[in-house]
Parts: C-alpha cells; structure tokens; sequence
C-alpha cells in the first residue's frame, strides 16, 4: 500500500533555484491520496479534546472541513481581508516580500472554546502565528496544530513554540 508522501509531487528548481516545491495538488486529485491524508492528519488528532477546527483558505478549508465533519465538529474559515461578511477581526503577518492580513469574524469562536488549526503546510510558521492570536483574542485554546507537510529547513515551528504541533509528513531543507 502507498503511503501519502508517496503521492506528493515534487517539482525542483520552483519558484527559484534551489526550491524543491512541494505539491500538494497531486495528492488532492488522487482519491487514496486524499484519503491517506485526512486519515493521517485525524490519526494527528487522537486523544485530542476539542471542539471546533479552524482553517485558513484556501488548504485549510481543503483538509479542515472532512476533519470537522468526521469528528462532528465545526468547521471556523480564516479567509483573507475583505472576504467574510459579518464583523471580524483581523491580524496581519509578514510574507516573504511584504505583509498580509487574515480575518475571522468576531462571533467564530466562543471563549473557553478548545481549537485545533489545520493546514496543508507550514514552512515560515506566520500564517499560523497570526491565526493563533485571532483565536486568543477571542478567548479561544488552541490545544493542537496539524499540518499534512512541514519543511523543517525554514524552522516555522520556532513561531509556535508553546503550541502542540505536528506533520504527518517532514522534508528537512526548504
């Protein structure tokens, strides 16, 4: 049986020399692909009291929303500034050339609430680091973040110290 790294595509030299890209998409459009990873990244999960799953777009909705919904959970969007209808909060986060900002309406997560934070990907860690602190100013716990795969050459993982985090897959480098 293959494994979920299996059907990750890897793709050198993108977007710059040197970058081995890793593809998500080639493990979306294979339906065992799919399959092994949500299995894996709920397998993340066990023994893990909680009660909602927040996810920023567009990955997160991608392997958040099975997640919450075989756990009979909700599912809370973190969606790019401008996006979400109701009242939000926001935070924004340096990317590699500039800033972003994410929002989450105010009304998402109720205090005392436990969160756990899916994502297809951590590499810098920032995107994380600023959903994390929308989920605390709302008196949310985040108690576990998984993510399908984690380039531990870019040492994300260093901005969310203090947090439970886990991969179901680890490239070392970039």
């Amino acid at each position: 049986m293959k494994r979920v790294e299996d059907y990750v595509r890897t793709i050198p030299d993108f977007p710059e020399p040197g970058i081995m890209f890793r593809d998500v998409t080639s493990v979306l459009q294979d339906a065992d692909g799919l399959q092994l990873a949500i299995q894996g990244m709920e397998k993340l999960l066990e023994d893990v009291e909680y009660d909602v799953v927040v996810g920023p777009e567009s990955r997160g909705f991608i392997f958040g929303v099975p997640i919450a919904y075989n756990q009979k959970k909700a599912f809370i969007p973190v969606r790019k500034k401008g996006k979400l209808p109701c009242e939000t909060i926001e935070a924004t986060y340096d990317l590699e050339y500039g800033t972003a900002t994410i929002e989450m309406h105010k009304d998402s997560i109720k205090p005392g609430q436990k969160v756990v934070i899916i994502d297809d990907l951590i590499a810098t860690g920032g995107t994380i680091e600023a959903i994390i602190k929308l989920v605390e100013q709302l008196g949310g716990e985040v108690v576990k973040i998984a993510f399908l795969m984690e380039l531990e050459g870019l040492n994300g993982r260093e901005k969310l110290k203090g947090y439970a985090v886990d991969s179901v897959i680890k490239y070392p480098g970039k």
